[in-house]
């Protein structure tokens, strides 16, 4: 039986759940959107019409089985943090070795290459002190959310939120009680892939993601 889509595009998304989100509270404590993913940074720059607070790009790569380039075992982020799904390791019998050398790989080729064409070679900005609300446009597996929190956590942000207008039920169950608050217009039990939940699911653009970030040098 076919899915049927809960939004009709990313915008719409960003609309519905810009309703769940405390938007004075978010303006008055002057919080920091951090997109974790590309379609996050279209939705958090639809919520931020308005509000002009700063909008970033967290950037990350995924560390997938060796013969399986769709199952992700690990992710790293641009500060280096690493979060690894424990259970597919030992189900695989992948040594961690693997994946702290290919986080090194993709670190080098993948993420250092995204931060100079799109943030021209600037380090992200730290999160100490800050409030921070981690968007993304949906989650499979929950590692990019975690991937950010613990980037979050190890920069020490003030509060951690995360906001994402569908995500699985057990990935709310995982960061529930880690985060200040998750919020999300739908949680799914049998959740399948993120881009079914969406009526137009159209790559982002590579100007796009520079023309958002351009805009933090505006405020």
């Amino acid at each position: 039986m076919p899915i049927r889509p809960l939004f009709k595009n990313r915008a719409d998304a960003a609309v519905q759940l810009k309703e769940l989100l405390p938007i004075d509270r978010m303006k008055s404590e002057g919080w920091s959107i951090i997109a974790v993913s590309s379609g996050g940074l279209m939705i958090a720059d639809t919520l931020n019409t308005r509000l002009k607070l700063p909008v970033d790009y967290l950037f990350s790569a995924s560390i997938t089985a060796p013969q399986n380039p769709e199952c992700e075992l690990a992710r790293v982020s641009e500060t280096e943090e690493i979060v690894i799904h424990e259970a597919l390791l030992e189900t695989f019998e992948i040594q961690v070795d693997y994946i702290y050398g290919e986080a090194t790989r993709k670190h080098e080729e993948k993420i250092l290459s995204a931060i100079y064409r799109y943030r021209k070679g600037e380090h992200f900005e730290s999160m100490k002190g800050k409030t921070v609300l981690l968007i993304d446009e949906g989650s499979e597996t929950g590692l990019k959310l975690m991937c950010a929190i613990k980037t979050a956590f190890s920069q020490k942000a003030k509060a951690v939120y995360v906001a994402a207008p569908v995500i699985p039920s057990e990935v709310v169950e995982a960061l529930d009680p880690i985060v200040d608050a998750v919020f999300c217009v739908h949680e799914i039990d049998d959740y399948v892939d993120t881009q079914c939940y969406y009526q137009e699911f159209d790559p982002v653009e590579e100007e796009t993601i520079e023309t958002i970030l351009e805009k933090r040098d505006e405020l």
